[in-house]
Formats: C-alpha cells, structure tokens, sequence
C-alpha cells in the first residue's frame, strides 16, 4: 500500500460529514456567505446528497475513519482533503490559504493523533499550504500549485518535509484567474485518474506544466468550458479510471468512457457545487493500493 498516489485502489480515508460540517441550518446562515459559497445549501438535501455519496465509497470498499464534530471550524471542514497531505511517513499538517478555514489543519491533527496516525511535519506561518494545490504525478513527484492559497514559503517547507523520504516536489504557477476570494487549487483543473490519464481544464493549466506532463507520458481527458464551473475537472479515482464525480458533466463523462474509464456519478448540487468542493476535496485519502 501506498500514500503516494491519486489514482491507486483507494483502501482508506478520512471523510467529515455533512452532518458534522454543516450542523444546521441556524450555521449554515451564518457562515455560507462569508465564506464565498455560491448559493445557501439546503441542509436537508446535503444531508441526503452526503449519505449517498459516502455509500459509494462504502460500496467500494474503503476503510473510512472520521473527523468528528469541531467546535473551532466550520462549514468548509467538509472539504477535508485541503488540511492535510498523506506520506508514506505521516501526515503533513497544512496551513491554510483562507482565512476562514484556520483552524481546520490543528482539529485534523488532533483527529490524526486519535486514530494513531503519525505526523510527519507540520507548515508553519508565514508559509501557507492547502491540500487541493497538492497532486502525486508519481510515487516520487508531488506537483504543487503556487496560488493565492499555497504561497513560496509553504512550498519551500513542504520540500524540506519531503526530501528526505526521496520526493520531489514541483512547483506550478498558477495564474490568477478570479483572484484571492475565489476557491481556485491546482486541483481545480487537474485530477490524475490513471498513471497516464489526467483530467485537466487546459484554458488554465500553465504551459511548462501542461507540456511537462505530456514529457512524462499524460495523456488528457478535456474538460469543456460548460462543464468547468459545474466541476467537470474535479474527479476522484476510486481505483485506475474507475472516476467518482458530480453529476451533470455529460461531456467529461462520454470523454472518460471513451478513455476506457468507469464513471460514478453522484447529486453534488449542495455539498459541492455551492461550495466549490468535489469529491477529491470531499475526501482526505490514506492509503491506495
């Protein structure tokens, strides 16, 4: 088993649910607009879209831990992928990008600690790093967005962290898009699903990188620009090409067929569309296969 991975069998996970996350309706009114979701979810609904799709994962067979309720996060704890990265040594704590979500990376350290889950270092102010900004292209490559999220001291600590265990780390520079208040991670616009198969939104994926990853033997699955926004390039690997992702891609998912891909879809309307959170956002992975 391995933690290098995006695309190997998925064995085990953290998942923090929409029941401890979102809580109510009297949180979700007063957190949602402060922190840039772009509509109020309907709790009742997310909780039944929650249900469903931790059924999927249940059904695929993962060991699934949780984070539990936390007084000191909020809303976007759902998002649980963003506060940590997983290693073959331990987990690395991040520090978050966005402001609202501060506290998320000490509650998932406190979580990791419950579970014996070792800890290998942590990213420490000014340095700020966001797990959606991270990507394994291999066992020995972690490409790592430069955004207004994950910042060059939180890089050059995450290096540090990882040169001992052999891995390099890549960096990718970003561009700006729709600026600091918007939830735009390296992960917003790649999800590798096989050790040669990607799926990217090439309008904003840099040049050098793009170029780099055909160097190493990608080849692309396209995300449309009407399926951009509706989170078409957010897409979790289960096992090789066997893809979790938001209904109502109907491009991307003809697209990862043709690749020779098994697609899952699963009603992401409240737990990830309004938020900007898919399910390789929705789901901390441990170990693959």
């Amino acid at each position: 088993m391995r933690a290098h991975s995006e695309f190997g069998k998925l064995i085990s996970l953290f998942l923090k649910k929409a029941s401890a996350s979102f809580m109510n309706d009297a949180h979700i009114s007063q957190h949602w607009e402060a922190l840039n979701y772009l509509g109020k979810p309907d709790i009742a609904k997310a909780l039944q879209e929650y249900d469903a799709f931790e059924q999927i994962l249940k059904d695929h067979g993962a060991e699934i831990l949780y984070l539990p309720t936390d007084d000191t996060v909020n809303m976007d704890s759902i998002y649980c992928r963003d506060a940590a990265i997983a290693t073959s040594k331990g987990m690395i704590i991040c520090n978050m990008g966005k402001e609202g979500r501060i506290n998320e990376p000490a509650a998932q350290e406190r979580a990791f600690e419950a579970n014996g889950i070792p800890v290998l270092g942590v990213i420490a102010a000014p340095g700020t790093l966001e797990g959606g900004d991270v990507a394994w292209l291999d066992d020995k490559t972690l490409a790592v967005g430069h955004t207004y999220r994950t910042n060059e001291e939180g890089i050059r600590q995450l290096s540090a962290l990882l040169a001992p265990l052999g891995v390099s780390v890549l960096p990718v520079e970003m561009p700006h898009y729709k600026g600091p208040s918007d939830v735009f991670h390296l992960m917003s616009v790649l999800s590798p699903v096989d050790s040669n198969l990607a799926v990217v939104y090439s309008p904003l994926i840099p040049i050098v990188f793009r170029n780099e990853l055909i160097a190493r033997g990608y080849e692309f699955v396209e995300v449309p620009d009407t399926e951009f926004d509706s989170m078409g390039c957010n897409v979790l690997a289960l096992a090789p090409r066997v893809c979790l992702m938001v209904k109502g891609n109907p491009i991307t998912k003809s697209r990862l067929e043709k690749a020779g891909c098994k697609v899952i879809e699963y009603n992401g309307e409240e737990i990830s569309v309004k938020g900007g959170g898919g399910p390789t956002c929705l789901t901390r992975p441990i170990m693959r296969d």
